[in-house]
């Protein structure tokens, strides 16, 4: 069980690419896909919870301002507490949005250079990083770096996290680079580690607090935290993966860029926000154009998420699923898209 535990929760530091179902899609995430539509949202996850082994979603949806919520499942399959759009949820990757908003306004600022080396971003560390006096901060937060995935290390101790991020640095360092920088994108969790670093030394405190003060106090995200460790457990969501009987919830995910935890409110008024410009000024809005994308996707081990908005339609989308594991990302890919075409529809 040890052996599987190590290996379950390192797969929770995982972005699962969306190009994986292009190579390999399964009859039954085919059949999802093309089968009939539901009248309503709430039928559809309804039968997904019911037919495709999910244990909860929570669905978001805001159309051009009118906002509808929908759950369906357990909260806590051991209790039996239904799931309701209220709850927390671990929200995994989408926390790259935020720590990228962070670094637009830090630029706009004058505390960070988008083309500063990490060289100069990183001295100590200049010697023991490949490419370090060509990486620059802007190939960092796009993910043209090609600064290697940390989470491949097998000697990283999965079953015995240490509580000080900074102690994961030593499976970071020294590591051959997968490409010359900017040569490509690579999707790789290493980048947004070294963000978090890069802008606790640039402000002089901890990025976590600037992204409090500087983001969700003002646009009044009051249920949105940057760690597990500062909600009350009682309000978060349980996790739940595939083949295993354990409740998730309580590792507590503390490398940057996958660690917020926050209800499904707040990240459709966040998204909205980062799309319809309100969030930032001219200037950053500028910025962060440059450096990030608009939308994103989350994966721990027990929680899946999607956080989508449609510009055409004027349409945020956010799907929480609290299963992992298996096809179960090929399915909540596909219940989203069934979700978009059902309310296209209605």
């Amino acid at each position: 069980m040890k052996k599987k535990t190590k290996n379950l929760i390192g797969i929770s530091f995982l972005v699962v690419s969306l190009a994986v179902s292009a190579f390999f899609i399964p009859w039954s995430l085919l059949f999802m896909r093309l089968s009939p539509l539901p009248d309503s949202i709430q039928t559809e996850i309804e039968n997904t919870v019911a037919k495709r082994n999910i244990d909860g979603i929570i669905v978001y949806i805001d159309e051009a301002g009118e906002v509808s919520k929908f759950s369906a499942g357990y909260n806590d399959r051991d209790a039996k507490t239904e799931a309701h759009p209220d709850l927390l949820f671990k929200i995994a990757s989408i926390s790259k949005l935020y720590m990228a908003v962070a670094a637009a306004k830090l630029v706009d600022r004058g505390n960070l250079s988008l083309d500063a080396t990490l060289s100069e971003l990183l001295t100590e560390y200049k010697d023991d990083i490949q490419y370090a006096y060509e990486i620059t901060l802007r190939m960092l937060i796009q993910h043209r770096s090609g600064i290697p995935e940390y989470v491949y290390d097998p000697d990283i101790p999965w079953e015995n996290l240490t509580a000080n991020v900074y102690d994961f640095l030593p499976f970071v360092l020294g590591k051959d680079a997968d490409f010359k920088p900017n040569a490509r994108y690579k999707y790789s969790n290493t980048n947004y580690f070294l963000l978090g670093k890069i802008m606790d030394d640039a402000i002089g405190y901890t990025h976590n607090h600037f992204i409090k003060e500087e983001i969700l106090i003002p646009n009044q995200l009051n249920d949105t935290y940057y760690y597990y460790n500062e909600t009350n457990p009682e309000d978060v969501m349980s996790g739940y993966d595939v083949g295993y009987d354990f409740d998730f919830k309580p590792i507590d995910h503390i490398i940057p860029g996958g660690t917020m935890v926050a209800s499904i409110t707040d990240v459709g008024v966040f998204l909205r926000a980062l799309n319809n410009g309100s969030l930032l000024t001219n200037s950053e809005q500028a910025i962060y154009s440059e450096i990030y994308v608009y939308e994103h996707t989350g994966l721990l081990a027990g929680y899946q998420s999607i956080a989508r908005y449609d510009s055409e339609s004027d349409t945020v989308i956010i799907v929480f699923v609290n299963t992992s594991g298996g096809d179960s990302w090929g399915k909540i890919e596909a219940l989203h898209d069934r979700i978009v075409r059902i309310n296209a529809r209605n």
